[in-house]
This record gives C-alpha cells, structure tokens and sequence, in this order.
C-alpha cells in the first residue's frame, strides 16, 4: 500500500553545570537538512545541556554510567512512543529536579530552522507536552515529518532469539519512517482490538457495533500486512556493503495469516475473508482473552543470504551484522526514496532520518568498523553513535564530531 493510501486510512534547571560541545578543528558541513542543537533539561543524568553539532557524524565516547545512552534516548522521544527504552514518560526526570523535564531539538531546512520540542511540567509529570516552533502540537506524531529516527542497541542483541512481538515492533518502526501513516493505521488497528475484545469479555452482543469494529480491524489489518510485506520486498533489495559481505545481505519473510494471503487473493478479499474470520472467532476469542487471528500475532522471519541460514542459528557476531545489515539497508532505501519523484511536499521528503547506534563498534572487527563508517557517510544521514573508547572511532577521523561524555559534561575529543 502506498503512503497516501496508508494515510488516508488515518487518525527548571539542577546543579549540573551547563555544557557545550563544539568541535574546535574541522570546519562546519554542508549539509541543508540536519540537527543543528539539542538541549535537554532535568532529563535523565542531565541538569541542563546543550550539544552544538555541525552536521558531521557525533561519535559520544566515555565511560559506562557516563549518560551516553541519556543523549540518544532524549532524541528517540522526540519521535512517537516511548523512545529506544520504553521508558514511561513519569521515568525521565532527573531525580534532582522538580519532576519536570523537557527536550529541544533545532534542525536546519537549508536556508530554514526550526525549533521541536517535549518535555513535562512538575503539576503534570504523567503528560507529554509538544512545540513546533513555540506552537503546541498533539503530540511528536507531528514531528515526522520533520525529522525521524531508527536505533540499534544493546537490547536487540537478541531480536532474533526472543519472541515475535519485539521483532514485529523493530520492522514496524523501520515501516514508520517510511510512511507517517503507518503507525496511525497500527494505532488505530490497536484500539478497534481493544474495544472489540471489551465488549467480548462484557458479554455485549450489539452485532452492529462489534461488526464495525471487526470491518475496521480488517481494513486496518490489512493495510498493515501490505506495508510489512512491500518493506520486506524493499529491505531484500538493498545491498548495502557491496560483495564484501561485512554486512551480509538478508532473506526477509513474513509469518502469518494476512500476509500470506495478500501474496494469494485481493486486498478487497483478504479483508472480507478477515472480518469473517473475527465474527466466527469471537466465542474463541472471548475464552483466550485475546484476538487469536490478525497481523498482530504474525512474525518476521530473517535469513543470512550468503549462507542459507536462519538468523536464530548464526553466531552472535553473524546476527550482530545482520542486525547492522537491516538498519543500514532501510536508511538506504529511505535515501533512494528521497531522490526521486514524490507527491510528498519537499519538506516531509527531506525529514532528515536519525540513526541512533547505542555500543555497536565495540562488536565488530576493525575492517568492519571502518566499513561501517563509509557506509554511514554514503547515505548522508545524521548518526550518533557511542563507545567506552575513541578509539573505536578512530577510522572516522575528522569526518566525525567526535565528543566525550565526563562528570555530567561532554567536551570535544
């Protein structure tokens, strides 16, 4: 489904000192659509900061318990959810603050500048609060199309040895950064779920009302199973490190139902074979306390290419590159995307995609490291990337930002 289709189904300050991170040696970049500042406040580890950046990749380097990962997570909340560590919003002030805490972002549009914000108030701490330029907004779904984000860390390790939800939920953000109404369409699958199975477990039996929640879940549904399938399509194609196979290329499968049966039948049929389906199952459904058939139980499959191998029997190392592989393939995708020819006005196609990569250089082998950073500078992207050690970043050179994180400050290396 394509992204108008997708849409149009829709819906003070602590003790810490202030800080400044400039770099004092490489000129500033080139570049027309990039983060220009980010301030944070009573967040986390942090009283007040302010990182100035330039363009270039920032490589943050310090020791564990430093608050490396507290920069990358303030940036994952300027996107929709709860950013890279589910964390509840109650979760991120500073324990030496007032409760509040609050989250700025200034891009530059090429001649342009705009100033994202969210944070909470003391009186509201459970509240997320949004700007865009000074202006309230409804939320950071309003930010998408203005800068959008993907991140690898730690706790993904292993994706592909854990359950289906989590691997449903890391290809689902890489869908959202393609589309901005995908995770509408996924939200408001979610609550027509949640509503039906409500009136299941009451005992309601307004036919009605429970048909237009089940015609809406296939719709929804639907339209989900499309864009997994057309994503999985465009992640396959990529090739993202040549024949080297540093970052070897990945098979992508879709297990389940929906999926399955778009490859078979018509998006029309498949929806009204769904609806079906739920109205038979809702005696089932009832009994288990949950919806037993939909894309929200379905599971992504993952093959490492060159050796025919399922991604869960691969060695640590092996599912670590593959992981990599997805990242940098969907950046790929997005940045051939943004070349060419679009309905999208020219704002929302140069949204400049964040990459946030939480202590991934220290797994990978020298070459592969220094692989990695042309990669990264091929797509053009802002990364952030972190490191116990600079020099796991060494290969980068002045072609990085590279900063430190030390006693609640961060200066240039």
């Amino acid at each position: 489904m394509t992204e108008l289709a997708l849409a149009a189904k829709t819906v003070r300050s602590s003790s810490v000192s202030p800080m400044r991170a400039e770099s004092a040696r490489a000129p500033m970049v080139t570049k027309r659509h990039y983060l220009r500042k980010i301030s944070l406040t009573q967040f986390r580890s942090y009283g007040s900061a302010s990182l100035e950046l330039d363009g270039r990749p920032v490589t943050l380097t310090g020791e564990n318990g430093a608050g490396k990962t507290n920069i990358l997570e303030a940036l994952s909340i300027l996107g929709p959810g709860r950013g890279l560590r589910n964390a509840r919003i109650n979760e991120l002030a500073s324990l030496d603050g007032d409760g509040s805490w609050a989250i700025s972002a200034r891009l530059n549009q090429g001649d342009d500048e705009c100033v994202i914000g969210v944070g909470t108030t003391s009186d509201a701490p459970d509240r997320r609060q949004c700007r865009i330029n000074g202006q309230s907004a409804s939320g950071p779904g309003e930010f998408a199309d203005l800068i959008r984000f993907v991140w690898l860390t730690p706790a993904q390790d292993r994706l592909f040895m854990e359950g289906a939800s989590e691997r449903r939920r890391f290809f689902d953000r890489m869908i959202a950064v393609h589309d901005t109404g995908f995770r509408k369409a996924a939200n408001a699958y979610e609550q027509a779920m949640r509503q039906r199975q409500k009136l299941l477990e009451v005992g309601n039996s307004d036919d009605r009302w429970l048909q237009a929640l089940e015609q809406q879940m296939a719709e929804y549904g639907v339209a989900i199973a499309d864009a997994r399938r057309t994503m999985a399509v465009t992640l396959a194609a990529q090739n993202v490190a040549g024949d080297d196979g540093l970052f070897p290329a990945a098979d992508i499968a879709l297990e389940g139902d929906v999926e399955v049966a778009l490859v078979n039948f018509a998006a029309g049929d498949v929806e009204d074979d769904f609806a079906d389906k739920l109205k038979k199952g809702r005696g089932l459904d009832r009994e288990a306390g949950r919806t037993l058939y939909g894309p929200h139980r379905s599971d992504l499959m993952v093959g490492h290419r060159p050796k025919g191998r399922p991604a869960r029997l691969c060695s640590t190392g092996e599912q670590k590159a593959l992981l990599i592989g997805l990242v940098l393939a969907n950046a790929k995708a997005l940045a051939a995307k943004r070349t060419a020819p679009s309905f999208m006005s020219d704002r929302a196609d140069n949204a400049p995609l964040v990459l946030l990569l939480d202590e991934i250089a220290a797994h990978l082998d020298e070459e592969r490291r220094s692989r990695l950073f042309d990669i990264l500078d091929e797509l053009g992207f802002s990364v952030f990337m972190t490191g116990t050690d600079y020099s796991l970043f060494s290969a980068w050179q002045d072609r990085a930002q590279h900063l430190k994180v030390h006693d609640g400050g961060v200066y240039p290396v």
